[in-house]
């Protein structure tokens, strides 16, 4: 009788040994035209990003705290999107669509960790305008150098620390059902779903380190331009106010595009997750990474100057 129940336990696990990422459509027309539509959207947001890390490593102009962060961010939107997009586009090539149960939870690990790092990295950025905007005189001692960097230390910590505890506690669930994913990577929720061993530590572990990793910086974001916008208010030129405000308005936009986009998939209830959740998933894992470099260069003088000096070099130099 053990020696039974061993080898049906055994053979649960061997089940689960891979999953299925079926993506969004399994029509083979349909997986075509998402293999060019994807590969298009991934090379932009590569290069988009690529080139704003160039631009403000080799442009003096933009060594300062703003665009220190803002590099961070692009770098982290670069590494996210690598760990979900290259896989998806060889399933949708090779038809194979199956990834290892160790892959899997590695990819879910870069996942969760680089969600958190994006969100911690634009609350830094929060509170470089609010030192910026409400006190400018105090902004260079503020704002070190050594400050920024200590600053960027610790969202990654945290973010590490983050991912680690959900990807442990993920190796501790037993699945023996259905191994079909229908999102285009592996995401802790659907995983969860597929799980039929006791999963209650993963979900107060995910409200508890949740509250703490995305709601307390989105709170302390929110403060934070409480704080701007009366200190914008007070200011007497009107084109004082609008500089003041356009150093806000991209890392505004950047924000709502990143919490909207997780609000569409994960400000509901488990159990109601379904197909259509995988059309969502794309808005925060591909859309969001490919816009934020053009938010972010879109209207900033600063940005399209190195852009040109990077790109054209002395011959820019002359137009300008």
């Amino acid at each position: 009788m053990l020696q039974t129940v061993g080898k049906m336990h055994g053979s649960n696990q061997s089940g689960v040994s891979e999953f299925l990422l079926l993506g969004i459509s399994e029509s083979p027309e349909q997986q075509r035209i998402l293999f060019w539509m994807f590969l298009s959207m991934y090379l932009v947001t590569v290069v988009g990003n690529v080139l704003i890390i160039l631009a403000i490593s080799f442009d003096p102009r933009l060594h300062t705290p703003m665009y220190f962060f803002l590099a961070d961010l692009s770098f982290t939107d670069l590494f996210f999107v690598t760990n979900t997009i290259p896989k998806m586009l060889v399933s949708l090539q090779s038809q194979n669509k199956a990834i290892s149960h160790a892959g899997c939870l590695t990819q879910l690990y870069f996942l969760v960790s680089l969600v958190a790092l994006d969100n911690l990295i634009l609350a830094t950025m929060a509170y470089d305008r609010y030192v910026a905007i409400c006190r400018p005189l105090h902004y260079t001692t503020a704002m070190s150098p050594g400050l920024c960097i200590l600053l960027l230390t610790l969202c990654w910590a945290l973010s590490v620390l983050y991912g680690l505890t959900h990807t442990l506690l993920m190796t501790r669930v037993t699945f023996c059902g259905s191994r079909k994913i229908h999102y285009i990577f592996c995401e802790m929720y659907v995983l969860l779903r597929l799980a039929c061993s006791n999963t209650q530590v993963n979900h107060t572990m995910l409200i508890a380190t949740g509250s703490f990793i995305f709601l307390a910086p989105l709170g302390f974001m929110i403060m934070s331009y409480v704080c701007i916008v009366r200190a914008i208010l007070r200011i007497p030129s009107a084109s004082s106010k609008y500089k003041a405000f356009s150093t806000c308005a991209s890392h505004l936009a950047v924000v709502s595009l990143f919490y909207g986009t997780l609000c569409m998939v994960y400000l509901q209830p488990l159990q109601s997750y379904s197909m259509k959740d995988s059309v969502a998933t794309v808005m925060y894992a591909v859309v969001t990474p490919m816009m934020n470099p053009f938010i972010y260069s879109l209207r900033n003088k600063d940005m399209h100057g190195a852009l040109g000096r990077l790109l054209l070099g002395k011959a820019f130099q002359r137009l300008t």
